[in-house]
């Protein structure tokens, strides 16, 4: 760990299990402060990576890559994310490891004991919710590396946890929290706790709305009256925790990006502290969903010390998240929009609201719902192409309402059928905002993102590319 002493876990002993984003470096990490791992995963390949590294760092003799048949005498299981050890089911060695009675952790737990056993009084914020955080989590880093304040950021967004450096006393630790990571917690402080929003999510890990709330409201546990409890109110489930916050032992603020009446809101095209108007989101932050965000961001920094007018000024120099409402090219008029990262409804009904008309390019592995709650933006659809698995189940949607569609199964096909539409319609935006999953045919929305990104930006857009 970056600038953390080599002895911080020395005699202490860490089991990770699952060796992805999260996995590889926690390994790493903890080897690197002097505790003995050992680790897992069912994947070849990703074992032969950890010992390469553990190799080239030094680290071979304090690192064991070998299956778990028993955790007695560990101090802590580290799982992947994506690794259930509650529900569905427990993963077994999760469930040996609650029989065990030892603790199972998140890697932003242990940063944060790294952090506070190292010495360092490095402040924390956690930023969660169902969509938006990635923005905000970035955003927030962005507003304090402009006002010179020392920052690390990751987490859930990357990078993880355990691959932050160690900072000053000065310095603020923003980690992006996801429902996963926050039921894994322990002694974890946040000197500021940001929920955005709730809306339903991951209900097969938490069993269903009441247990994925629970798991989002652990952002705000350990919080003292010297905190900050930050709680959008854009949504019935975060309006009715705000009624418990407001009771709790933090300072509690509201945000909004709809409306005003809250401490922080967006609306009319600027933003606003206790009514005031204090800043404007900037052009890479649209629509109301971003003014959540930037007002949220602005509450943060705020509490942190920083000015508003400095916020102000580093809104407006903002650059947006990959994937994320990003304008990728504009071709003959027809601007093309990679939300790849809207992965559910509620996300892509905060791109579709930012559009009088468009070109709609979705589908993927459908969530609860598939696109029902998206009927009230229909209207602004002139024609969708459907890819991926569950085309014909958002088809149906669709038909019943009266909309356009054309079944194209990839994007190879989309983006040019796409462009031809657009064009002979004279509609200014096609917008890739799935709505779904990418699993069907993407390693993640990333590589789906960059496929839209390619195909938009190919010399000859006139007829489908041949599928990689």
């Amino acid at each position: 760990m970056n600038g953390f002493p080599p002895t911080l876990f020395a005699g202490q002993r860490f089991a990770v299990l699952g060796l992805g984003r999260n996995g590889l470096p926690a390994v790493m990490a903890l080897a690197g402060c002097g505790a003995h791992v050992q680790a897992w995963d069912d994947g070849a390949t990703t074992r032969q990576a950890l010992d390469e590294q553990a190799e080239r760092a030094g680290l071979a003799n304090t690192i064991t890559i070998a299956p778990f048949n028993t955790l007695t005498g560990f101090d802590a299981l580290v799982l992947s994310p994506g690794i259930a050890h509650i529900l569905p089911q427990p993963h077994p060695v999760a469930a040996m490891a609650i029989a065990a009675g030892i603790p199972v952790l998140s890697d932003a737990e242990l940063l944060y004991r790294a952090v506070r056993k190292a010495g360092s009084k490095a402040r924390f914020v956690g930023i969660t919710g169902t969509n938006g955080k990635s923005t905000t989590t970035t955003l927030v880093a962005h507003i304090l590396a402009e006002a010179h304040v020392p920052v690390a950021a990751g987490g859930n967004l990357g990078p993880a946890a355990l691959a932050l450096p160690l900072l000053p006393d000065n310095g603020v630790y923003v980690l992006e929290m996801s429902s996963y990571m926050l039921e894994r917690l322990g002694s974890l402080h946040f000197d500021v706790a940001c929920l955005l929003n709730l809306t339903p999510d991951h209900l097969d890990r938490h069993g269903d709305m009441a247990g994925y709330i629970r798991a989002k409201a652990h952002v705000f546990d350990h919080q003292t009256e010297h905190d900050l409890a930050l709680i959008g109110m854009d949504d019935e489930p975060s309006r009715i925790l705000a009624q418990t916050l407001r009771n709790g032992p933090a300072r509690c603020e509201t945000v909004s990006g709809t409306q005003g009446g809250c401490t922080w809101s967006g609306h009319d095209g600027a933003l606003w502290h206790d009514g005031i108007r204090c800043a404007t989101p900037g052009p890479a932050l649209p629509g109301s969903h971003n003014a959540q965000n930037a007002a949220a961001a602005m509450a943060v920094a705020h509490f942190l010390g920083v000015d508003d007018t400095r916020s102000a000024a580093a809104l407006l120099s903002f650059t947006g998240l990959p994937h994320r409402q990003k304008l990728i090219t504009t071709r003959e008029g027809v601007a093309f929009v990679d939300d790849s990262k809207a992965t559910n409804a509620d996300a892509s009904a905060r791109a579709l609201s930012c559009y009088d008309h468009l070109i709609w390019i979705a589908g993927g592995v459908a969530k609860a719902g598939g696109v029902e709650p998206l009927a009230p933006l229909f209207g602004r659809i002139r024609h969708a192409f459907l890819i991926g698995q569950d085309a014909e189940v958002l088809a149906q949607t669709l038909s019943a309402q009266g909309v356009a569609y054309t079944l194209c199964g990839t994007l190879e096909r989309a983006v040019p059928e796409s462009y031809a539409m657009a064009q002979a319609t004279q509609t200014p935006v096609v917008l890739l905002s799935p709505a779904c999953a990418s699993f069907d045919q993407f390693s993640g929305f990333e590589e789906r993102g960059q496929r839209f990104a390619m195909l938009a930006q190919a010399a000859d857009l006139t007829t489908p590319q041949d599928t990689p």
